[in-house]
């Protein structure tokens, strides 16, 4: 009976023992992560998860008895400490697995202030998991002060829901603006502009120069010379893909896992998905940090497992809810010459362009905007920019065309 583990209990590895199951594989399969909690979605949690609008048991993938009735082992709370690809074993404490194909979905960690400017003092938080989100949680009391470092998605949805909590809240961005990274300055003047209106006090083309405290954090000094007194810090700085495991047991790493289509790693027995997983796009390799990405590329990576040869085509997607607003962005807007800001009955979405073609859309309140260029980039249609920045014009005749 063949037997296939997969290393990595979140929503990419969830997605790969679904489909095994799904595709009619009755081997053996072992499901492990180093979170004592059974898979879970990971979005929630510094939207409403961390507003305490979403209970414990919602935001997981599956009930356990899903697990019993799937014949999945789960085993959580433990770290794999080696992979043996030539002899096909992984090492977990003193078990040694065998294994006929591997699936790596390590994710990712999150990139953390150093110690010697205060990151280690208590009070001081990443958020990227469940038992980040719990620790933070208690913290929100209103009038309570937060820093957040990292004005990315992550720290902006923090800073919305410690500021609908009543808390006082300072963001700072080193860059020029919120959002530099992975979207247009339009976007980033209109986030800019919702978040001041609730009060959160947005320091851009500032850093953190060093927090202060005697074993709590109590204090933060800026790159300006300003002084803040704060009660807790959320960084929000960005991830590294998890790469440990697949380095160690010698894979090719390139900003990640590298893979080919197929999710196969440099070893023909071992694949890789989700946040940790490099992948060919557009003549280089890229990583999407994204639920969609994990779903799909899961999947494909457990067709292949099996055996199917299926080629994987990313239709990159994400979204964020901020106040009453919620963002949705399809397509990779990277190497953008143009953007064309769309405004109607209060709703706004920011139109990609590269050499003519629609290439990435970001939509505030704006679903059916947000729909339409989704499946014009999808098809690989384009929309003509001026019709697109008519408000009165008919989109879904775009569809048409």
């Amino acid at each position: 009976m063949s037997q296939f583990i997969v290393i990595g209990a979140g929503q990419a590895g969830q997605s790969i023992v679904t489909t095994l199951r799904a595709k009619g594989f009755d081997g053996k399969i072992t499901l492990i992560g180093d979170e004592a909690a059974p898979p879970y979605q990971r979005p929630p949690l510094s939207k409403s998860y961390l507003l305490g609008d979403m209970e414990l048991d919602r935001i997981y993938l599956r009930p356990q008895q899903y697990y019993t009735d799937e014949n999945i082992d789960l085993i959580t709370g433990r770290e794999v400490s080696s992979i043996d690809p030539v002899a096909k074993t992984v090492t977990l404490g003193d078990e040694v697995l065998s294994y006929d194909a591997l699936a790596l979905t390590t994710g990712a960690r999150p990139h953390r202030l150093p110690a010697k400017i205060g990151g280690d003092l208590e009070g001081v938080y990443t958020m990227r998991t469940l038992a980040d989100a719990d620790a933070i949680r208690p913290q929100f009391k209103s009038g309570a002060s937060v820093l957040i470092v990292g004005g990315g998605y992550i720290g902006l949805e923090a800073a919305a829901v410690a500021a609908k909590k009543g808390l006082n809240v300072t963001l700072v961005e080193m860059a020029d603006r919120i959002l530099q990274r992975v979207a247009s300055p339009q976007t980033s003047d209109y986030f800019r502009a919702l978040h001041t209106a609730h009060g959160v006090k947005l320091r851009e083309g500032v850093g953190l120069q060093t927090l202060t405290g005697e074993g709590h954090v109590s204090g933060a000094i800026l790159t300006d010379g300003t002084v803040l007194n704060v009660d807790f810090v959320i960084v929000g700085v960005g991830i590294a893909p998890d790469t440990r495991l697949a380095a160690t047991a010698g894979l090719s790493i390139d900003n990640g896992i590298v893979t080919d289509l197929c999710a196969r790693t440099s070893d023909p027995s071992i694949f890789a998905a989700g946040d940790c997983a490099s992948f060919p796009h557009d003549g280089k390799h890229i990583r999407i940090e994204s639920v969609g990405n994990a779903i799909d590329q899961g999947e494909i990576a457990a067709q292949n497992m099996l055996g199917l040869n299926v080629s994987y085509t990313p239709k990159p997607w994400f979204w964020s809810d901020q106040y009453d607003v919620k963002l949705q962005i399809a397509g990779l807007s990277t190497g953008h010459d143009q953007v064309v800001v769309r405004e109607n009955d209060g709703a706004q979405s920011h139109w990609y362009y590269r050499n003519g073609q629609l290439i990435a859309v970001d939509a505030m309140n704006d679903p059916r905007g947000y729909m339409i260029a989704k499946r014009l980039i999808e098809s690989g249609k384009t929309a003509d920019p001026d019709m697109v920045a008519d408000p009165i014009s008919d989109l879904k005749s775009l569809l048409r065309t």
